[in-house]
């Protein structure tokens, strides 16, 4: 087995390195001037089984070349089986068309990811199921309930909780939660009037009195957690906290969080942290570098993942 780094999260490669206690296979990604990328890797893969470990997030276009070319190297490099680690997915809100003229570019990355080579796709909480069925390899979807349902044990012990979907996209994600917590699940409805800005129109479920786990997949402006969070509070809630897998927090979202009614929000590292979120004081980035090594083991080994979930 060999692991490869890509550049868009080189503390979560090395912290899935130190989780396997394997070296990261040497590679060089580098620009040209014009800012083309070149991949070259530095030793042997031939006939290995190796993993490519790259988020595709910002800068979402940079880093998504860097993946399908490092890919199409290790092809060339006669790799036995090439998986790309993805711990954040990109484009993957654009699942399927929201109008008329607009694409489908999950489909579309799929498709590009499927071309270059890779014979399967690690990845994790994809913001939608069905991007599994737009590659015509294997995908394995790590969802993130065993990392984050122990923390809300033990921080909220015997605390009466509501597990909020923030929208309805989110009720499976949060009915799995509420379910492995045996916890109440309350529902926010939510008007979306254009991308970017949501409106919270009203809270379905009880949440008068309990402490509210808002959560989500991706939190990228803030807009929809810090608006379901005052309605939360509107309708009598004690104390709202947010559990997100992945911390796009773009633009002002930090400092929209820190002046919300939010007391926390929990995000995961398969996105670098901004000097932003490492100073903001109710945010919190966890390591996920043991689940996704995990599963890395696993499919090396040729042993179900699935039962990590169990």
């Amino acid at each position: 087995m060999k692991l490869i780094a890509g550049n868009s999260n080189r503390p979560l490669s090395e912290a899935i390195s130190a989780y396997l206690d394997l070296p990261l296979t040497q590679a060089s990604i580098r620009r040209f001037s014009d800012m083309e990328v070149f991949v070259e890797i530095m030793e042997n893969v031939r006939g290995h089984d190796v993993f490519f470990i790259q988020s595709t997030c910002y800068p979402a276009n940079d880093n998504l070349m860097e993946l399908l070319i490092a890919i199409d190297a290790l092809k060339r490099g006669s790799a036995r089986r090439i998986t790309a680690v993805i711990p954040y997915f990109g484009y993957a809100r654009q699942d399927r068309k929201m109008g008329g003229r607009t694409p489908i570019s999950a489909k579309l990355v799929a498709d590009l990811i499927t071309a270059a080579g890779a014979h399967r796709v690690l990845a994790m909480e994809l913001h939608a199921g069905q991007i599994q069925g737009f590659f015509n390899i294997p995908v394995d979807n790590l969802i993130i309930a065993p990392v984050f349902v122990p923390l809300i044990q033990q921080r909220f012990n015997g605390s009466d909780l509501c597990i909020v979907s923030p929208d309805v996209g989110g009720v499976v994600r949060a009915r799995a939660f509420a379910k492995r917590l045996n916890a109440d699940l309350a529902i926010i409805d939510k008007r979306r009037e254009q991308a970017g800005i949501s409106e919270v129109m009203h809270v379905i479920g009880e949440v008068a009195g309990k402490t509210c786990i808002l959560v989500d997949d991706i939190v990228d402006s803030g807009g929809t957690l810090v608006n379901a969070a005052e309605a939360l509070m509107k309708q009598g809630a004690r104390e709202v906290h947010a559990y997100c897998v992945h911390g796009v927090l773009s633009g002002g979202a930090v400092a929209r969080v820190a002046g919300s009614p939010l007391k926390s929000l929990v995000i995961t590292d398969s996105i670098p942290a901004t000097e932003a979120v490492k100073a903001s004081s109710n945010i919190e980035q966890i390591p996920v570098a043991h689940l996704i090594g995990e599963a890395i083991r696993r499919t090396s080994e040729e042993r179900s993942i699935s039962a990590l979930f169990q």
